[in-house]
């Protein structure tokens, strides 16, 4: 009895012990300042699981313009972990696991973009959207949660996200060790010429072709196709007022192209002249919706938008090559991809990218770029560098949606895990 008594007590005092050493996750989190914490389902293989909102300033360099709360959501593996910050380019509805800090094993706080989803001022005003200010609400971020979180710190994000990733490294060189976007375009200029000569060069000469015979045969089939639309838009509930539906139609075909390639559709699966107008619309739909035209989608990706014509650029459709076919969009010049909020004029400020892209080239250490080799914005990926210790993945076969560690070969996988098992001074188990 007395043997039993002394293990309890040993026991019992091992536990007070192992809790004065590790301390109690929501305490921590309750000394933060600005931030809000809601404890969620927690995450698969993690501790707990919260959704944040934080406080952030309008302005970073004047705080008395207001405030707005930045949503974001943290799984909590351990104090000895690393930490990996996604850096969202758009909305972040609900919490998941990104393969990064899966595959680190590290603590993940999920960031969604400012003035987009809930991360929205009560007054929306789009001066205070632009990357400077954006990346400094992941640097407050930052430095809020390093209390927490000591060891090494991962910046990550796909597509829109990881350019957020990129400009966050280049105005915040020293808050994370290592940063890694996947599929991440960053322009030179608002409509990067690049992207149309990857339109013109990638997949075989017959696929191109079938493509561009495609576009010309449904856009010429439009008393046909246009009724097919029209009774697809009602049913999906989409309006038409930014664009009209004719013009909505154009821009479809215009962005096929485009969209076929980003997420590497099949090029045998193209309809052929016997195709009837039904099977035309339906195969359009299935890679270029009509709906991504509507006044819905439009004001979801607003913010997008602005950005993209303020100061990240974008793309235009090449509408001179269609002479003849096209009837609501004009001929003699490109319309840009750019459907700012309430058609307001935008002046575009390109010196944020010849900066980016100045420093881009010199190299920069700790990165590891992952691209789709058939994804369209692998034309305006950050280029191969022998400057500087990163690595880059243009990887074959694969496009936008696809590119991703879990599918690399298996070269690249063992060059990956080696960067990043000597960047983070960890070892990575398979």
């Amino acid at each position: 009895m007395k043997k039993y008594i002394f293990t309890l007590l040993f026991i019992v005092a091992g536990m007070k012990l192992t809790s004065a050493q590790e301390p109690v996750f929501e305490d921590l989190l309750y000394q933060l300042p600005d931030v809000i914490f809601t404890e969620i389902k927690t995450a698969k293989d993690y501790e707990a699981s919260y959704e944040l909102k934080i406080k952030q300033p309008l302005d970073h360099d004047d705080p008395s313009k207001g405030h707005f709360y930045q949503r974001a959501f943290l799984s909590h593996k351990g104090y000895d972990r690393p930490t990996v910050i996604i850096t969202q380019g758009y909305t972040r509805t609900r919490n998941y696991i990104g393969e990064l800090a899966d595959f680190l094993g590290a603590n993940q706080i999920d960031v969604e973009h400012r003035f987009f989803g809930e991360s929205m001022p009560d007054t929306l005003d789009y001066n205070y959207l632009n990357l400077k200010q954006a990346t400094a609400d992941l640097h407050h971020i930052r430095q809020l949660f390093g209390a927490i979180y000591q060891a090494k710190w991962v910046s990550t994000g796909i597509s829109k996200g990881g350019a957020t990733t990129i400009y966050y490294r280049y105005f915040y060189p020293e808050d994370v060790d290592v940063s890694v976007p996947y599929v991440a375009p960053i322009n030179r200029e608002v409509e990067d010429q690049r992207l149309y000569s990857f339109l013109e060069t990638v997949g075989s000469d017959e696929c191109r072709q079938d493509i561009r015979s495609f576009q010309e045969r449904i856009l010429s089939a439009r008393e046909e196709v246009l009724p097919l639309m029209k009774f697809y838009s009602l049913g999906a509930k989409v309006d038409f007022t930014y664009h009209s539906f004719e013009e909505a139609f154009e821009f479809t075909v215009l962005e096929y192209p485009f969209s076929f390639w980003q997420y590497g559709h099949d090029c045998g699966a193209i309809p052929d002249e016997s195709a009837s107008a039904e099977e035309m619309a339906k195969y359009l739909l299935s890679i270029s919706d009509i709906a991504f035209f509507g006044d819905e989608q439009i004001k979801t990706y607003g913010s997008h938008y602005y950005q993209s014509a303020q100061e990240m650029g974008y793309y235009g459709y090449e509408t001179s090559k269609f002479e003849g076919f096209l009837v609501s969009l004009p001929n003699d010049e490109n319309p840009q991809a750019t459907f700012v909020p309430n058609k307001m004029e935008v002046t575009f400020d390109g010196q944020l990218l010849k900066e980016v892209n100045a420093w881009l080239q010199k190299g920069v250490d700790r990165m590891a770029y992952i691209n789709g080799a058939i994804d369209t914005w692998s034309a305006t990926a950050v280029p191969e560098s022998e400057n500087g210790d990163a690595e880059w993945f243009f990887m074959e076969g694969k496009h936008h949606g696809n590119a991703r560690i879990k599918n690399m070969t298996e070269e690249e996988k063992q060059r990956f895990t080696a960067a990043m098992e000597r960047w983070l001074s960890i070892e990575i188990e398979e």
